[in-house]
């Protein structure tokens, strides 16, 4: 069902705003902003990305009320949300946006409001299941990242490692986590070849993820230790198999 709620106020889809343009605006429009814990505003500082979605709208008797969620991915891979109402207090007037920190706040400012009963030959109510902002695998740690990810290509042997393109896009990682992969047996344990297969997963200052997967092996003529790097967990073993057939 279509429903006639205001939309002056927000950026189309073709026209997206940074992070930081999107909360000046939010925060611009709110008369409540001013009440935001100074906490809440130095996080939003570090936002990589975000997401704005209708919740749920009520039209009666030429009054409305829309509440919207707000979400940002920050930077250390937490999620913040914040609750815009947006109403008007008499039937033509313009509307009113106030922003929230949480959902107990918003349902408490909505219950103010002076929206008549329900009625239902008039009432057009909507709700919007929202799709989440997707929450990052890794607890990543900032740090000098873009060079750890120059550094790991650079030290890989492997012929069929990632190239120029991966390499450009990790030059605008800020944080990371290495994480010792385990799992799947493979050929190589059974032969008694020893290997060790590392996850590098990269936080991208554009919220992407991208994780490159290090084998590590003293399989080699001289017995030396030696490093491949693969764009794909699957694509890592499947070189660790590929090296224990040669040796069975």
């Amino acid at each position: 069902m279509s429903v006639p709620y205001e939309t002056a106020a927000y950026e189309p889809p073709e026209s997206p705003e940074s992070p930081e343009e999107h909360l000046a605006r939010l925060l611009g429009r709110a008369l409540n902003s001013f009440e935001l814990p100074d906490e809440v505003i130095r996080r939003l500082d570090c936002a990589l990305a975000h997401d704005s979605s209708l919740h749920s709208a009520h039209h009666s008797a030429g009054l409305h009320r829309e509440t919207y969620r707000h979400a940002w991915l920050l930077a250390d891979g937490s999620a913040l949300t914040l609750w815009e109402l947006v109403h008007n207090t008499a039937p033509g007037s313009d509307p009113h946006h106030e922003v929230y920190v949480d959902e107990e706040e918003l349902r408490t400012a909505t219950s103010r409001l002076s929206l008549p009963p329900d009625a239902p030959d008039f009432e057009l109510p909507v709700l919007v299941q929202l799709s989440p902002i997707p929450q990052p695998r890794h607890a990543y740690t900032p740090d000098d990242s873009a060079d750890h990810a120059r550094r790991l290509l650079r030290r890989a042997e492997n012929p069929d490692r990632p190239g120029a393109e991966t390499a450009e896009l990790l030059a605008s990682a800020f944080a990371h986590q290495i994480t010792q992969a385990f799992g799947r047996p493979c050929r190589a344990g059974r032969v008694g070849l020893c290997f060790a297969l590392y996850e590098h997963a990269f936080l991208l200052r554009d919220g992407r993820e991208i994780a490159l997967w290090e084998v590590e092996h003293t399989e080699t003529p001289d017995g030396r230790h030696m490093c491949e790097v693969y764009p794909s967990e699957d694509a890592a073993r499947e070189a660790m198999e590929r090296r224990a057939a040669r040796r069975s």
